[in-house]
């Protein structure tokens, strides 16, 4: 599945898009749910859990955590954002 990051997210992982393995290769679970998948880029990227908030978006909607992901879905990391 790949990921589209934006932000401090895209500076934290050193890129603009993230693959995520879509089977068990590596023995690690693989996310099916959005709250899985928090808590997979939280493992890999320890960084990502001192941001003050991460949204994610599938297929262009806001997702809650339990919304289920498929390897075909678009799906971006949004984090904080500020205004003024």
């Amino acid at each position: 599945m790949t990921i589209l990051l934006f932000g401090i997210t895209k500076d934290i992982v050193g890129t603009a898009t993230l693959s995520v393995p879509t089977s068990s290769i590596t023995g690690r679970k693989i996310p099916k749910t959005v709250k899985e998948l928090k808590q997979f880029l939280g493992d890999t990227y320890p960084e990502l859990n001192k941001l003050s908030s991460l949204a994610i978006a599938v297929n262009n909607d806001y997702a809650e955590d339990d919304r289920i992901i498929n390897s075909y879905d678009e799906i971006a990391l949004i984090p904080p954002v500020s205004g003024g």
